[in-house]
């Protein structure tokens, strides 16, 4: 039965005298109806906006309501760290009305998972890549576990959407529907984003069986203007000094964009006598959940993350955000900005250190986008043609062998199969399937490319670098690359900064991939290796709008304000108000200041006839005899091309043709809005 809420009366009654509310959230009050009715959702919220509960509350009630059975709720995040601080959480609201959670991930134990498979819980917590591998794993009943399912919850909406993981997901999704033989209710969680309508049609999937996707806004408008500053402190050292004493007394929360400067700014801070904890994906799991149990506990702290605290991890009530030179986008900065102001009475606020002029550069642009109400877009990757072929492989290994011209049963018309039957034809030809009586099986190609630890590497969309485990004693620390690694030669050796302390390395065993180490005071460094950063075009012009005097409607203070012009001055010869700058270079050639983004600079030299490796986000570099003529008839839709070292970082391109997988990184980087925008800008030339 219903109570005031729409929410079934215990749930209703445990959220009054369990929880304490004394009503719902406007996004969880407005969610009730549409998820309740079976209706797909995306529902759209800052960070810590509850949007948790406003699937969870709903779905439960449906539960009792219609008595569901079995596991009928999956429940699916990015991160197993949100997982895990997700999984005490909404187990507490199931035990409310005697339903199980469940948890399941690659942390998770053997005999936890026996468990869960003998008493299936009624919610289940769990990656894409897991619901893979127990679709084709032979010890696993995927009848039976999956026939229950009702709806599906995709926690952090706009973070697969944006990845090959998301692609992944649905591709995985559309799967399971078969074994549960109806179409899942899907319900996305997302924070802020520019299209949420678009990406909840893109959410279903197939259209088979479809209905319309509704988008459920949190409707609160009496937060008040944020409290956002843009400071300038000149260096890493710099910001560990103002950061140790400014707020004390508060939690403070900072972001860095590398694995590499969070471990330095938190060995600084530490060195300054300021209790620090650090969190990125390079430590292991254990030493993640006591940082972040830590912060969560204290109050007179700092904790230094990565964008891995971006994505809903619950580490308490915070005072401060603090921003280190600026996030990769405006929806990165509104995730983080959101961080703040959950109690009663706090505000939401934000403080930037730009550590040099080009992140001074960099935050100015993200916060002006913000002030003028911009929000990107969320897109998925074009074309995944590679994920076809990985779906066709891992189809092979779920059914042991499938029909050759009945693929299609399992996929409907989701777009990651549209060019499936070519991609097919090649897995034939190449021996990644063999054929036998019209039923298509695992060949010895794909044994061989991905076979190993039972095809492990086929079951992710991503690929993760080599790393080496950091061990000290019997204490697991996390992970490094290689690089990292001190040179074997007679100088001294630089310990290595890892989890906010230095170690230096005692030995490195190359067949277990182990580092052994033990600590020490002095200052050590980290290295991982990193691509490329491809910025927006809307961003990049929006760095161009400030070096040409535009400055955001924040609170600036009086040294960002001193730097402004040194930052000015330093570009002033690569931007001019009516035009953009067409530069000699001294080692010949020229170098065109586009202000684009990486894509639409990749973009106009393809079009120019020309490879990717002279684009860069501001600028890109043009060989002798190209000049404003061939500049502004560049072919604004041609494909970036890429050479074959490249084309690797594209997982699963061996299983597609050489020339089909340059293809899909080629169009993945191609901006042909933003190509067309830098043909039609006039040019001057400048020769220096």
């Amino acid at each position: 039965m219903a109570g005031v809420t729409g929410l079934d009366e215990a749930v209703e009654f445990h959220i009054i005298n369990s929880l304490g509310w004394s009503g719902l959230r406007p996004l969880q009050a407005a969610a009730v109806g549409p998820v309740r009715s079976g209706d797909d959702c995306v529902l759209v919220a800052p960070t810590a906006g509850g949007k948790t509960e406003a699937a969870v509350f709903p779905l439960l009630s449906r539960m009792t309501e219609q008595q569901w059975s079995g596991t009928t709720v999956l429940y699916l995040a990015p991160l197993r760290a949100l997982l895990n601080n997700l999984h005490p959480r909404i187990e507490s609201y199931g035990a409310w009305l005697g339903r199980t959670v469940g948890l399941w991930h690659g942390d998770v134990g053997p005999t936890e998972r026996r468990r869960i498979l003998a008493e299936r819980p009624d919610i289940l917590l769990t990656t894409p890549e897991s619901i893979e591998a127990m679709l084709v794993s032979r010890r696993f009943d995927r009848e039976r576990f999956f026939s229950s399912v009702q709806s599906v919850v995709i926690d952090e909406l706009h973070s697969f959407a944006s990845s090959d993981r998301g692609w992944h997901l649905l591709a995985v999704l559309e799967r399971v529907e078969r074994f549960a033989g109806r179409k899942l209710q899907r319900i996305g969680l997302s924070a802020t984003v520019g299209n949420p309508e678009a990406v909840g049609t893109w959410m279903q999937g197939s259209t088979v069986g479809g209905r319309p996707a509704r988008v459920v806004r949190d409707t609160v408008s009496d937060a008040g203007e944020p409290d956002v500053t843009l400071d300038y402190v000149g260096s890493m050292v710099n910001a560990a000094t103002v950061i140790s004493r400014l707020h004390r007394g508060e939690k403070r929360l900072v972001f860095l964009e590398s694995r590499r400067r969070a471990e330095e700014l938190t060995f600084l801070l530490r060195e300054r006598g300021v209790e620090t904890f650090v969190s990125h994906s390079s430590l292991s799991a254990s030493e993640r959940r006591r940082s972040e149990q830590a912060f969560a506990e204290g109050r007179n702290t700092v904790i230094v993350a990565t964008s891995t605290l971006e994505l809903g991890v619950d580490i308490g009530d915070l005072d401060r955000v603090i921003q280190i030179d600026a996030p990769r986008t405006v929806s990165a900065f509104l995730q983080r900005l959101g961080r703040t102001g959950r109690r009663p009475g706090a505000s939401r606020n934000m403080l930037f250190l730009a550590i040099d002029l080009h992140g001074l550069l960099q935050a100015a642009a993200v916060l002006l986008l913000w002030k003028r109400g911009f929000v990107e877009d969320v897109v998925a990757p074009r074309n995944p043609r590679h994920l076809a072929a990985q779906q066709l492989l891992a189809l092979a290994l779920q059914e042991k062998a499938f029909g050759a011209s009945r693929w299609r049963e399992w996929w409907g018309d989701l777009a990651v199969l549209d060019e499936a039957e070519a991609i097919l034809t090649h897995l034939r030809s190449a021996g990644f399937l063999v054929e036998d009586s019209g039923l298509l099986m695992i060949g010895p190609r794909a044994e061989r490319e991905f076979g190993k630890q039972h095809f492990m590497e086929l079951l992710s969309s991503f690929i993760a670098d080599l790393e080496l485990r950091v061990v000290a004693g019997t204490q697991e620390i996390g992970f490094v690359s290689p690089l990292a690694l001190p040179r074997n030669d007679n100088r001294e050796r630089k310990p290595l900064t890892l989890a906010g302390r230095a170690w230096f390395v005692r030995h490195v065993d190359w067949s277990r991939f182990t580092v052994w180490v033990e600590e020490v005071s002095a200052k050590g460094d980290v290295k991982w290796p990193s691509d490329a950063i491809a910025y927006s075009f809307d961003l990049c012009r929006a760095q161009r709008d400030v070096l040409l005097g535009a400055l955001p409607a924040v609170t600036i203070s009086q040294r960002a304000m001193e730097a402004a012009p040194q930052l000015r001055a330093r570009y002033a010869a690569e931007v001019h108000r009516d035009a953009l700058v067409l530069a000699r270079r001294p080692v010949g050639g020229s170098r065109l200041w586009t202000w684009a983004g990486l894509k639409a600079n990749a973009t106009l030299l393809a079009g120019l006839g020309l490879d990717s490796s002279g684009a860069e986000n501001e600028s890109l570099i043009l060989p002798e005899g190209v000049g404003p003529l061939d500049i502004r008839t560049a072919d604004v839709h041609a494909v970036p091309r890429l050479d074959k070292e490249s084309v690797t970082a594209l997982k699963f391109s061996v299983a597609l043709p050489e020339e089909l997988a340059a293809r899909t990184l080629g169009e993945r980087l191609a901006d042909p809005a933003g190509a067309t925008d830098v043909v039609r800008m006039p040019l001057i030339r400048l020769d220096t």
